[in-house]
């Protein structure tokens, strides 16, 4: 029976030891610190993407932006998802007219490495289907970035702001 205790108390003592150890292991280290990397990543990112534009290629333009990104852009509804995007920005090209140039004025990533995003200001000229006449169009944007597994950064929101007043509609006669 003695035998039979201290067989009993020494496996106790064995299993508390073990999930004490267990319980004081050190923490796992932070992850690194990417945040620099990041942020001239995406700044780098968004340099081209705006010079991309004037190559009028929408499939080179919408591979900046993840396939469940949305696009916000003025008197428009939300455009939602990676085929929307490409359809409306091959109608935008169509326009011999159309001229996107957009810079940032802050780039900033989350410190997790994950998010990021970027704001700036944007010049745009397209023809007015309507009247056919040319539109000059200039404002803000911001763009949330969102990290991809294969560490590049893609567009997840990307959202315009028009400083243009809007124009009243036309008076009928």
């Amino acid at each position: 029976m003695k035998d039979r205790i201290r067989l009993t108390t020494l496996c106790s003592i064995a299993a508390l030891s073990l999930a004490l150890t267990a319980c004081n292991q050190a923490p796992a280290p932070p992850p690194p610190d990417t945040h620099d990397a990041d942020v001239k990543a995406i700044g780098d990112l968004e340099t081209q993407w705006s010079k991309d534009y004037a190559s009028r290629d929408a499939e080179k333009i919408v591979s900046y932006y993840a396939d469940d990104a949305v696009l916000m852009t003025p008197g428009a509804e939300a455009i939602r998802g990676k085929d929307a995007i490409r359809a409306a920005l091959k109608g935008m090209m169509a326009d011999p007219a159309f001229s996107l140039t957009f810079q940032a004025s802050k780039v900033d990533a989350a410190k997790t490495g994950d998010l990021g995003y970027s704001w700036g200001t944007y010049q745009l000229a397209v023809t007015d289907p309507a009247t056919h006449k040319l539109i000059h169009d200039h404002g803000n944007y911001v763009t949330t970035y969102r990290k991809q597994a294969d560490g590049s950064w893609k567009a997840v929101a990307d959202i315009a702001s028009s400083a243009v007043a809007p124009q009243p509609p036309p008076k009928h006669a």
